[in-house]
C-alpha cells in the first residue's frame, strides 16, 4: 500500500460526491453564509476521530489480539458491503438511515459521524499501519488521511456547484463508478489477507486440525501450544 493508494481508498470510502445530496439536504435549513463554517467544523471533528483511531488503533488491535490478516479480511468485507450499497442504492443511503432535513444545524451526527468518519473509514484508517499488503509508516498514514480529508473537504465546499454541474443522474453515475472501484479494492484486500493468512499457517507448519483450533481459540502463545497438542492426537 502506498500513500497515494491509501488516500484514494479513504477518499472513495468517504464518498464526498455521492454524499453531496445528503449534505445539501442537511444544510437546507441553515443560512447559506454559514455553510462553509459548518462544513469545516464537521470535517475537523471527523479528522480528529480518524487520527485518533489511526494513533490508537494498534493498541486496540493488540488488546483484542487481532492480527493484520484478520483485520484485512474484516476491512475488506466492510468495504465490499459499502461498495455494494453504492452500486445498488438502498433506502437510507449507503449507511442505511434517512437524513432529516428539518433537524436544524447538523452537529457531529450525522455529518461528521457517520457520513465522514464512519465505521468503514475508521476500518481503512486502522488498516493503513497493519495492512498485510504493506503497512505505511505513521507519518505516511497521517499524510494519506490528510490528503483524503482535504480532497473531501474541497468537494464539500463546492457541493452546490458539483450538484448543479453533474445533476442528479451524474451524481448517481459517479457514485456507482466509485462503488465499482471499491469492489476491486475490497476483493484485492481480502485475497491479499487470505494469502498472508495461509502463509502464516504454512510457516508455522500447522495442519488443518491445528488451524481449526487456532481459529476458535485465538493465537496467543498458550493457545498455540494447545492447538499443536491437539493436532498430534
Amino acid at each position: 500500500m502506498t500513500i497515494l493508494s491509501a488516500a484514494v481508498m479513504l477518499f472513495l470510502i468517504i464518498d464526498p460526491i455521492g454524499n453531496t445530496p445528503a449534505l445539501l439536504a442537511l444544510l437546507s435549513k441553515v443560512e447559506r453564509k454559514r455553510w462553509n463554517r459548518i462544513i469545516l467544523r464537521e470535517n475537523l471533528i471527523a479528522l480528529i476521530v480518524l487520527v485518533a483511531f489511526l494513533l490508537g488503533g494498534r493498541w486496540v488491535l493488540q488488546m483484542f489480539d487481532i492480527r493484520g490478516p484478520e483485520l484485512g479480511i474484516a476491512g475488506g468485507v466492510v468495504i465490499f458491503l459499502i461498495a455494494l450499497r453504492m452500486i445498488f442504492p438502498m433506502r437510507g443511503g449507503i449507511f442505511g438511515h434517512e437524513h432529516d432535513e428539518n433537524s436544524g444545524e447538523p452537529f457531529i451526527v450525522p455529518l461528521a459521524i457517520p457520513l465522514l468518519a464512519g465505521p468503514s473509514a475508521i476500518a481503512v484508517v486502522m488498516l493503513m499501519t497493519t495492512n498485510p499488503a504493506g503497512a505505511l509508516t505513521l507519518a505516511g498514514s497521517l499524510l494519506a488521511v490528510f490528503l483524503a480529508w482535504a480532497g473531501s473537504l474541497l468537494i464539500q465546499f463546492l457541493a452546490p456547484h458539483v450538484a448543479r454541474v453533474l445533476g442528479q443522474r451524474g451524481l448517481i453515475a459517479t457514485e456507482r463508478l466509485m462503488g465499482m472501484i471499491l469492489v476491486v479494492i475490497a476483493v484485492h484486500l481480502i485475497l491479499t489477507s487470505l494469502e498472508q493468512y495461509f502463509a502464516l499457517i504454512n510457516t508455522a507448519g500447522w495442519d488443518w486440525k491445528s488451524v481449526l483450533v487456532w481459529t476458535n481459540y485465538g493465537v496467543s502463545d498458550s493457545r498455540l501450544e494447545i492447538s499443536r497438542s491437539l493436532a498430534c492426537l
